[in-house]
């Protein structure tokens, strides 16, 4: 295969008129500039200039050669340019992949980051598997669980705590429950995903953790549609505080078991699969999302 750096140098002989003059452009000794050259000639098995000592001249499959060398050497330049322009401006297709219930929090600040770069085009995935980045080609995982796989660099962007909320309809009709103990008398919300059923929810107190088994007649894999249920008066619901802000701020929902513990949930972060030459728009909506997020 032959060296692009080489086809490069003789271009700048041929333009330099000289071997001695090409050397003083490329900032290098004549030796080095011959070798080149001479590299070139014998990666091809043909003579590409006749050197006389007044003189250079192009053999004729010289000039063929340097048409295409010119070429190249015009291809690097404008890769060379583009590169610096997608590292100069924030442009380009990123492909970002976050849970079904991050949704609720992610579509917003997505329309909200295209309106600040309108170059920027988002393909967003919504799966509740981990996804394989680098074989799905995905530029960003939003993700709430430990980063098992060492090769991904993990940016943290905000903590994830849990609470546990209700209808006011369901607690005129049901009551509201004290401790935690009660809620294995109440209808309790339940997230089911990939045959695993979390119906035990972890409390704290001054001896630890303790689980309690909770029941319920709905079971769903979705986060954002257990909160929608959740509305609807149809339970009680454990769920990271941030997926259900609207719905208590528009008092759709409220609080309660305010006064037990819960563990915090998993920080929610931004997986991504390389830190060396990120890409200006991956870097980008990774600082908006870390400033959106903060708080």
């Amino acid at each position: 295969m032959l060296n692009p750096q080489h086809l490069a140098i003789f271009s700048t002989i041929v333009q330099a008129g000289s071997i001695s003059a090409a050397a003083i452009q490329l900032g290098c000794g004549k030796s080095v500039v011959s070798r080149q050259l001479a590299r070139l000639e014998s990666d091809l098995g043909a003579r590409l200039i006749q050197r006389s000592t007044r003189r250079l001249a192009l053999t004729e499959i010289g000039e063929i050669v340097l048409q295409e060398a010119r070429q190249i050497e015009q291809s690097l330049n404008s890769i060379e340019q583009l590169t610096d322009q997608y590292q100069q401006q924030v442009r380009g297709l990123l492909r970002i992949s976050c849970s079904m219930a991050g949704r609720r929090q992610m579509v917003p600040l997505i329309a909200e980051f295209t309106r600040l770069y309108p170059q920027v085009k988002i393909a967003l995935q919504l799966e509740d598997h981990l996804v394989d980045l680098i074989a799905e080609q995905v530029d960003i995982a939003i993700r709430a669980s430990p980063l098992a796989d060492s090769s991904l660099v993990a940016r943290k962007l905000a903590d994830n705590p849990r609470i546990v909320v209700a209808a006011p309809s369901y607690l005129a009709r049901a009551g509201t429950p004290k401790t935690p103990a009660e809620l294995s008398a109440h209808a309790c919300l339940i997230y089911a995903n990939g045959g695993r059923v979390y119906d035990e929810w972890t409390f704290l107190d001054d001896d630890g953790s303790y689980k309690v088994r909770v029941n319920g007649a709905i079971q769903i894999n979705d986060g954002g549609a257990l909160v929608s249920t959740a509305v609807c008066g149809a339970g009680i619901l454990l769920i990271p505080q941030k997926l259900v802000a609207e719905e208590l701020a528009r008092g759709e929902l409220v609080r309660i078991l305010a006064d037990s513990a819960l563990p915090p949930g998993a920080p929610v972060y931004a997986v991504y699969p390389a830190r060396d030459w990120l890409p200006l728009k991956t870097s980008t909506f990774i600082k908006f999302l870390q400033d959106k997020m903060k708080d």
